[in-house]
């Protein structure tokens, strides 16, 4: 039995995961997941590696947990900033500028291949966590249309090509660089869509001097 050093058991199996959690995260930084054993982790996350088995039988368990919170706690923080908002055009907008900075802060790290590492099964469950957040981007699009902001268009292809636009580049990590880089973002997002507001049709001052 491990010793609990919370108030519950509960309690202490959530410690122990954001132990692990951030301990990955780190070496993931440091050395690419490829590279990193579960012996690292275990040292990096100051617990015996036995004690790293009682929660995940391997790195990829772990990973794939880690990928869950990661997409949940985003999830709920893009719809929080997407409540109340019922134009499709800013809830765009705001879903553009939570991705670029998801980019930027996301405890994964960027570039990283994991088709040529994880087994067909985690890469399956991958997809499914990048899914969720695609539904909520497709809804805007949907509504976008139906509602007359936005033109026809092959929805699922337009899926592809903004994720692909903005998930494709590192963002800075913070400051007016940021800041730039999330404007053209949007920008180019609202023009590809057809947006048809002024929003749309502005010309960066920023980026023409770019």
């Amino acid at each position: 039995m491990p010793k609990i050093e919370a108030g519950s058991l509960s309690e202490h199996r959530a410690q122990v995961r954001a132990r692990l959690f951030s301990a990955l995260s780190r070496l993931m930084h440091e050395r690419g997941f490829e590279a990193i054993t579960m012996a690292d982790i275990a040292a990096e996350a100051g617990m015996g590696r036995t004690a790293v088995y009682n929660h995940f039988a391997d790195k990829e368990m772990l990973l794939l947990a880690f990928v869950n919170q990661e997409t949940q706690r985003y999830v709920e923080e893009l719809q929080a900033a997407l409540h109340g908002i019922t134009d499709p055009v800013e809830q765009l907008r705001r879903y553009v500028r939570k991705q670029a900075r998801l980019t930027s802060v996301y405890h994964l790290p960027p570039g990283a291949d994991y088709r040529s590492i994880l087994s067909k099964s985690a890469l399956s469950r991958m997809r499914e966590h990048a899914e969720v957040v695609s539904a909520i981007l497709r809804k805007i699009i949907e509504d976008g249309i139906a509602m007359g902001e936005f033109p026809p268009q092959d929805v699922d292809s337009v899926l592809n090509l903004v994720n692909a636009s903005i998930n494709g580049q590192r963002f800075p990590e913070e400051g007016p660089e940021l800041e730039r880089a999330s404007n053209a973002a949007e920008l180019f997002v609202l023009r590809a869509v057809g947006a048809t507001t002024p929003a749309a049709q502005r010309t960066d001052p920023q980026l023409a001097t770019s």
